[in-house]
């Protein structure tokens, strides 16, 4: 069983990047991936400056690591990230080979992790990474909240 204290301390460096996001205005999610207990990725959130509808946080830092190990396949790997993923960050985790998937706050509009969808639970899929749901989901949702917030004021 994951150890809690360990997937909230590597969340907090999600959280971090989702607050990168948010101070070029675009919709806070932040990523990170571990592999051997190292930080091999850091990411977030960048469709609208990057003009890239596939610049998700997940995506960024999937394509990050990727590069840096030199494989586009991350066995070992687990991917933090602050929201609940959607359905093409999903399918790229999947694709990678990423071991173990960690979010933090729900998305019931668009997560496929639980939420909106159970892509993990699929037969399509050969590959499936082990999920572990709400690490810091108030710290996540809050985040998400203000930005939404202060935008609609």
């Amino acid at each position: 069983m994951p150890d809690l204290d360990f997937d909230e301390s590597f969340m907090r460096f999600a959280v971090i990047e989702a607050h990168k996001s948010k101070a070029i205005n675009e919709v806070p999610v932040g990523a990170i991936i571990v592999m051997n207990n190292e930080i091999i990725s850091r990411a977030y959130n960048q469709p609208i400056s990057r003009n890239d509808p596939t610049s998700h946080a997940e995506i960024n830092a999937l394509r990050n690591a990727a590069m840096k190990v030199g494989n586009y396949r991350l066995p070992g790997a687990t991917l933090y990230v602050t929201l609940e993923p959607c359905a093409m960050c999903y399918g790229a985790i999947v694709h990678a080979r990423i071991s173990r998937l960690v979010f933090g706050a729900y998305d019931p509009k668009t997560g496929v992790c639980g939420s909106s969808l159970n892509l993990h639970e699929q037969a399509c899929f050969n590959q499936k990474p082990k999920i572990t749901s709400g690490v810091l989901q108030e710290d996540c949702s809050l985040i998400l909240k203000d930005f939404f917030k202060e935008r609609r004021n």
